[in-house]
């Protein structure tokens, strides 16, 4: 399969040849390691893939069980899966899948809403409606992913029924979810998920939430953030949210904060200052990853305290009915994040890149067949991976 995107601009020069990087963030002679030196990182190439794994009985496979000690986060960009993926295999979907599931904890953003008999009639009429079926949610489990996101500008595709149907689908499903409820106060509430170690997301949504989306007092809905006209967050919806992160600290011992953003200004391509603050007063909420979603590409990571802070991963699935060329050839790459924590220290990062195909495979069957995922190689993974650690 030829790659779309070779031609477009480098993002970055360094760390070319590789597939993948891992950074190993402890220092031995450091009493501080959340400290990063550039003089001090190891970078270690590692090229091998795993083979799939088939699932077993339960809904979740806990394939990141490593000897180590450390539990892996595993994070991927936003889920926008229409069309069945996993039941209709293709070139690559393995090597993506056996990478995915190299986690303990397993993240993304559900990007549609779940049609099921319960849902509400569709609230766009353009190529931006975007929904799904069980067979998305059958997919995610095979990919191993057991942590979703629901806070998003697409939870209302399907009305306020359309939220309670789509969040009740991902509960029987056995996700653990955060971002949507059936009142404000719900929407905002922690989920808790238990691996070798516990961890706790609070998923928020900003930007693009229409008239009757957002969680109320008593009304189903997203967990909104709103900003204001002074790009300053709304008080009472960040200290809402803040103080769910310290509720989720105390009870679990990762906290992924989740934004799905978009608030992008003139340039999406752009983390804005006030994002950055936001991430980090997450952080000093009690957060130990701070994730985004919302633009559909890549921003660079930083680092905060110890801390990472993704402002953007762009898409694991991109079932977008967009004409080809309406987005800028970086929308159609990723990456994969692995997070080795030890206990709630990050102690190695690695970058594992990905592009989706914006032309679909099949010519007679394009859109079930475009925005599928496969690894990156070559001057592109070199690419995106130098683009994402520019931040640091």
């Amino acid at each position: 399969m030829a790659n779309n995107n070779l031609g477009s601009e480098p993002l970055g020069s360094e760390l070319l040849g590789s597939e993948r990087s891992f950074f190993d963030l402890s220092d031995p002679g450091s009493s501080d390691p959340g400290s990063f030196d550039p003089g001090r990182r190891q970078f270690l190439w590692w090229s091998s893939c795993l083979a799939l794994l088939p699932l077993s009985g339960g809904l979740v496979a806990q394939t990141g069980a490593r000897n180590n000690g450390l539990t892996r986060v595993t994070l991927a960009g936003q889920a926008l899966m229409k069309y069945p993926l996993c039941s209709q295999p293709y070139d690559g979907l393995a090597e993506v899948i056996a990478e995915l599931r190299k986690g303990d904890v397993i993240f993304t953003n559900l990007e549609v809403a779940i049609q099921t008999a319960a849902s509400g009639a569709p609230t766009r009429d353009t190529e931006f409606f975007h929904a799904g079926s069980q067979q998305t949610l059958d997919c995610l489990h095979t990919m191993g992913v057991n942590l979703v996101a629901l806070s998003n500008n697409h939870a209302f595709d399907l009305g306020t029924e359309g939220i309670v149907a789509t969040r009740d689908a991902v509960a029987a499903a056995g996700f653990v979810h955060a971002g949507t409820g059936d009142n404000v106060a719900q929407a905002s509430a922690p989920g808790y998920l238990t691996t070798p170690a516990s961890a706790a997301l609070v998923s928020m949504a900003m930007g693009r939430i229409r008239e009757g989306g957002a969680a109320t007092a008593d009304r189903p809905g997203v967990n909104e953030v709103r900003l204001g006209a002074d790009l300053v967050p709304n008080a009472d919806d960040m200290a809402r949210n803040l103080a769910s992160i310290a509720e989720a600290k105390r009870q679990a011992g990762l906290v992924v904060a989740y934004l799905h953003n978009h608030e992008w200004g003139e340039d999406m391509a752009i983390t804005k200052p006030w994002a950055r603050d936001f991430a980090r007063q997450c952080i000093d909420a009690g957060a130990d990853i701070f994730v985004s979603h919302g633009a559909p590409l890549l921003h660079p990571i930083e680092m905060y305290k110890g801390k990472p802070l993704l402002h953007g991963l762009g898409s694991l699935v991109f079932h977008s009915h967009t004409d080809v060329g309406y987005y800028v050839p970086q929308v159609w790459e990723s990456a994969i994040i692995h997070l080795d924590f030890d206990g709630d220290t990050l102690r190695n990062l690695e970058i594992v890149p990905l592009w989706t195909n914006e032309v679909g495979d099949d010519a007679d069957n394009h859109w079930p067949t475009r925005g599928r995922p496969r690894l990156a190689h070559g001057d592109q993974a070199a690419r995106i991976r130098a683009f994402l650690m520019s931040g640091i």
